[in-house]
């Protein structure tokens, strides 16, 4: 199964609600940061670059709580930084739980084994472990030796205590595809639950010859959606034949607002043109029109989930050969 029948009902709900009072633009993924601290400086990230000067400030346990009941989203991924930083990441994540959200904890994995008790499995508690590939590449990539290896202990310690497990891997310039299956099929005898993947993307505080332009994304992503079959990959259908160059697909940044340190991040979690105060401010007051391909330069190349999975639900749900596709998808990972 693809995603977990409760996920998917959950979500279907969502998207009912909103439509049914007319709404063109909701969330469907809480992007929350609530610490920029980090054990790591990795290649690709532009997180602690942008943000260098918070001195240390951290969302309080308040405040996220606040942001997952303003935003309303489902689903709320935990990010930053390094989450299991924050001193109160143990009653952050319980709080959100209790609210009945499905909650998705990134992490890099180094603290992870040490830091399990903090928490308790649950069917709305995931586990998410960024992984770029093979030992060498990611610990070049994560610029530290040892990283992988302590990532992957913390996938088994969690599976041990009977958490649910998935993996997000950022692709870049220079993959090999049969390299990045081989990877996959690591991943899926360590039995994780479900994968996520998305060609990076180019931060402008990263100056480094490391992305791929989108017309370079299907020559990698190509043979992946060829064999995904094999995988339990944590993505719509739409989502991976996008990503291969089976279809289009616009960018809906509204669908995964970001609150951090600084406010609620406009105009989505991987550009930075200000913060609001308020969702509401952020929803009402960003001129969405203005990105996207073809809109913002930014935007060219980016083919990441955040911007572009929403839009594949949104595709689907205007679709009933799509609709079919999801659904055999959720039910049978087919």
């Amino acid at each position: 199964m693809a995603f977990p029948l409760r996920l998917s009902l959950s979500v279907a709900g969502h998207v009912a609600s909103h439509k049914l009072r007319g709404r063109k633009r909701f969330p469907m993924v809480l992007m929350l940061e609530p610490t920029f601290r980090c054990n790591l400086a990795c290649a690709g990230c532009g997180r602690i670059r942008e943000d260098k000067a918070m001195g240390g400030r951290m969302l309080s346990l308040g405040e996220c709580l606040s942001a997952v009941e303003e935003s309303g989203a489902p689903v709320v991924s935990i990010a930053g930084g390094e989450p299991l930083l924050h001193p109160q990441i143990r009653e952050i994540v319980r709080g959100i739980v209790g609210r009945k959200r499905f909650v998705y904890m990134c992490t890099n994995g180094i603290a992870l084994e040490h830091s399990l008790k903090l928490f308790e499995p649950s069917p709305y508690l995931s586990i998410v472990f960024h992984l770029d590939g093979f030992m060498d590449t990611h610990d070049r990539i994560t610029g530290q030796r040892g990283v992988f290896d302590k990532a992957v202990a913390g996938i088994k310690a969690a599976k041990s205590a009977d958490f649910q497990v998935r993996t997000n891997t950022t692709v870049f310039k220079g993959s090999d595809p049969q390299e990045m299956l081989s990877f996959f099929s690591l991943l899926r005898d360590l039995g994780v639950d479900g994968m996520m993947v998305a060609p990076a993307f180019s931060y402008e505080e990263v100056d480094a010859d490391i992305f791929l332009t989108r017309e370079e994304v299907p020559a990698i992503f190509g043979p992946i959606y060829e064999q995904s079959r094999r995988f339990p990959f944590y993505h719509t259908p739409a989502y991976l034949e996008f990503l291969a160059g089976r279809r289009t697909l616009r960018c809906t940044p509204w669908s995964t607002p970001t609150r951090n340190p600084k406010g609620w991040k406009r105009p989505c979690y991987l550009l930075t043109d200000g913060y609001c105060d308020s969702f509401q401010q952020l929803m009402e007051e960003t001129p969405w029109d203005s990105y996207g391909v073809g809109r913002d330069p930014r935007c060219t190349n980016c083919m990441v989930h955040s911007g572009f999975e929403a839009s594949a639900i949104e595709a689907a749900s205007r679709s009933a050969v799509d609709l079919w596709q999801m659904a055999r998808w959720s039910l049978s990972g087919a």
